[in-house]
């Protein structure tokens, strides 16, 4: 099922409960960073970043890549505190002021050396392990339950699904009112626009707790298809086609928003992505509806025009 850029399926820019699940307005500065996240329905986090550290997301694989990253952050942190330990206490203990007197003699030590080499290399392979887990993690599309395939434009995704989706087709463009807001001299305050420039007009629909496949390509430029809150984040490169995959725990329905993080153009800011995550049963309707829309408006286009008609009836 297709629409033209700025058109939606009712005839409206946007409906009230597309309104009521719109998320909080993010700063201008947090949206310049693209450090965007959700704007979920009812019962769900507005964010699920503090503004100071990565989002924990509401699939699997963000919690592990939020998991990977605090460890290793804990990591870090203790290594800082090792090092400038040492150092601020040698600065203290052995200043000049104290009659400390320098060692000249020691030039070279090679029990330190590979002291400072061996413990290096153990914490690197320590943190390698979990990180190649989450890795592999990443790259395991296996088993998917939905499969979309995402072509980006500049500037707008193309939206096809497969398996039992089959058949729905869409373009996601940015939303009016942003659009409008952006232009040039357009006299319209860009905060009083909701969620300004990471609204679209037909956002990707997907079941919560289903393993979503994404083949990614573009027709273009490379962009990148980006949601902070699913921990995904791939390539799309003219000429190939990648895989990205992520599974939103049941319970989290709601929208979520990311943005393309290539620098595919100059209008690179305004290519939002909006996922509408839904229930299974509510996502099957919603496929049912569209479905009916695509043999309806199959149906008018191959029904005979009025004159046509008329001209059959005469003879």
């Amino acid at each position: 099922m297709s629409f033209t850029r700025g058109e939606h399926d009712d005839g409206t820019s946007r409906g009230p409960a597309y309104r009521r699940t719109g998320g909080r307005r993010t700063g201008a500065w947090t949206r310049a960073l693209g450090l965007t996240a959700l704007g979920a329905a009812t019962g769900a986090p507005a964010n699920t970043s503090n503004g100071y550290n990565l989002p924990p997301g509401v699939t699997g694989l963000s919690h592990a890549i939020y998991a990977l990253h605090m460890e290793v952050f804990w990591v870090s942190v203790a290594i800082a505190i090792g090092v400038f330990g040492v150092m601020i206490y040698a600065l203290v203990k052995f200043r000049h002021s104290q009659g400390a007197i320098p060692d000249t003699t020691l030039v070279h030590s090679t029990k330190v050396e590979i002291i400072w080499t061996i413990v290096p290399v153990a914490i690197l392979v320590a943190m390698a392990i979990p990180a190649a887990k989450v890795i592999l993690m990443m790259e395991d599309t296996r088993n998917s339950e939905l499969s979309i395939r995402v072509t980006a434009y500049q500037w707008k995704w193309q939206y096809q699904y497969m398996d039992a989706a089959e058949g729905i087709n869409f373009f996601s463009t940015l939303a009016r009112d942003s659009n409008f807001a952006r232009q040039l001299r357009s006299g319209i305050d860009p905060k009083s626009v909701e969620n300004y420039l990471l609204d679209v007009d037909h956002p990707m629909v997907i079941p919560s707790g289903t393993k979503v496949r994404l083949l990614l390509t573009s027709e273009d430029v490379i962009h990148a298809w980006w949601v902070p809150d699913f921990g995904a984040k791939r390539s799309a490169v003219p000429g190939f086609v990648n895989e990205l995959w992520f599974k939103v725990d049941p319970g989290k329905e709601g929208i979520y928003r990311g943005q393309c993080t290539s620098l595919c153009g100059r209008d690179h800011g305004f290519m939002p992505v909006v996922v509408d995550v839904r229930t299974p049963d509510d996502f099957k309707k919603w496929v049912d509806e569209q479905k009916a829309a695509v043999k309806q408006a199959a149906a008018h286009d191959a029904a005979p025009p009025p004159t046509a008609q008329v001209l059959s009836t005469t003879n």
